[in-house]
C-alpha cells in the first residue's frame, strides 16, 4: 500500500491510482479476518485484534466494518464503550446506506467532532511545508483523446478565466457525466458536470442542461474548492463528490467506498495530487490543518 500524505504532496508528483477491485478485495479480507477474530472462527478469540483489522477496513470505507466497529463501541466489546465513537461509526456507514447502522443511531445520538484515533491515518509526511499557491501552469497539457470537441473547446475556453488546468476538469466531467450533456443522477444532478440545485443556484448556473453554462459554474465551484483546500485534489475531488461540510467533519476524504473510488479516478485522470490555486476565492478550510492522510493502492 502506498500512503500519500495530501496535505504534503510534493508539487510534482505523478501517481497512478489502483484499479478499485484491488481496494474492495482488502477490505473484504480485512472484514472476513476481524470476523474470525471477533468470534473466534479458526483463530483464538481476540476482540482488540478484531477491532484493529475493522478499523483498517472502516478507513477504506467498509460500511459492514464500520457499522462492527460502532457496534463494539456502542457495547464495550474488546474496546472501551463509547457512544461517542460508536455514533461516528454508525453515522459512516448509515451514510453510506447501511440500514441497521441508521436503526443504531438513535441509541447513540449524532455523530462527535473529532476522528477516532485509529481512524487517522499515521503516513509519514513529504514535505515539512504545504507548497504556496502559484499561478496556473501554461505548458501545454495532454488532454483525454476521448473527450468532444466541442467539449474541449469550451474548457479550455474559460480554464483560464478560472485558474485551472483543462485536463483537470475534463477529468471531472469524464467521472462525473461521461460527457453526457444531458446526464440527471438519482440526486437530481445534472448535466455535464453534475451540479445539484443549490449547487447550480449558487455559481448562477440557471440553464444546467447548457452545456457551456453547465461547465462554468463546475469550474466556478472547482476554483472555489482549490482556494478552500489550498490545491489539494484528493480533498477537492472529495468535497465534490460528498461536499466541503463532510470532508471537514471527516477532516479528510471521508471513509466512504463511493467517495474514495472517486477520488482515485480523478486522480487518475488529471494524474497529480496538487493543483495552482487562486487564494483570493476563498479563505481557506478551517480545518485544513488538521487534515488526515489519504492512502490508496498502487
Amino acid at each position: 500500500m502506498l500512503s500519500i500524505l495530501l496535505l504534503a504532496a510534493p508539487a510534482r508528483a505523478t501517481v497512478t491510482p489502483a484499479e478499485g477491485e484491488t481496494e474492495r478485495s482488502l477490505r473484504t479480507l480485512l472484514r472476513s479476518e476481524a470476523l474470525g477474530y471477533e468470534n473466534g472462527e479458526g483463530v483464538e478469540r481476540d476482540a482488540e485484534k478484531a477491532a484493529q483489522l475493522y478499523c483498517k477496513a472502516a478507513r477504506l470505507g467498509d460500511a459492514e466494518s464500520q457499522f462492527n466497529l460502532g457496534w463494539m463501541y456502542a457495547n464495550g466489546r474488546g474496546v472501551e464503550r463509547s457512544d461517542a465513537t460508536a455514533a461516528f461509526f454508525f453515522h459512516a456507514a448509515a451514510e453510506q446506506g447501511l440500514e441497521q447502522a441508521v436503526r443504531m443511531l438513535a441509541n447513540v445520538g449524532g455523530p462527535p467532532n473529532y476522528v477516532p484515533e485509529c481512524m487517522i491515518d499515521r503516513a509519514p509526511p513529504q514535505m515539512t511545508e504545504r507548497p504556496p499557491a502559484r499561478p496556473p501552469v501554461r505548458a501545454a497539457e495532454v488532454l483525454p483523446p476521448d473527450a468532444p470537441s466541442h467539449i474541449v473547446e469550451i474548457v479550455k475556453r474559460h480554464a483560464p478565466t478560472y485558474k485551472l488546468s483543462p485536463r483537470l476538469v475534463l477529468a471531472f466531467i469524464k467521472v462525473e457525466s461521461n460527457y453526457d450533456a444531458a446526464a440527471l443522477s438519482p440526486k437530481n444532478a445534472k448535466g455535464l458536470m453534475q451540479l445539484i440545485p443549490d449547487t447550480a443556484a449558487r455559481f448562477g448556473v440557471f440553464r444546467p442542461y447548457d452545456a457551456e453554462q453547465n461547465i462554468r459554474g463546475g469550474m466556478a465551484y472547482l476554483r472555489w474548492l482549490m482556494a478552500y483546500f489550498e490545491g489539494n485534489v484528493p480533498l477537492v475531488a472529495a468535497a465534490y463528490n460528498a461536499g466541503e461540510g463532510t470532508v471537514n467533519r471527516y477532516r479528510g476524504v471521508p471513509p466512504y467506498a463511493e467517495t474514495r473510488a472517486y477520488v482515485m479516478r480523478i486522480i487518475g485522470g488529471y494524474g497529480r495530487l496538487d493543483h495552482p490555486f487562486d487564494a483570493g476565492a476563498t479563505q481557506a478550510s478551517p480545518q485544513l490543518g488538521t487534515m488526515r492522510s489519504f492512502s490508496f493502492m498502487q
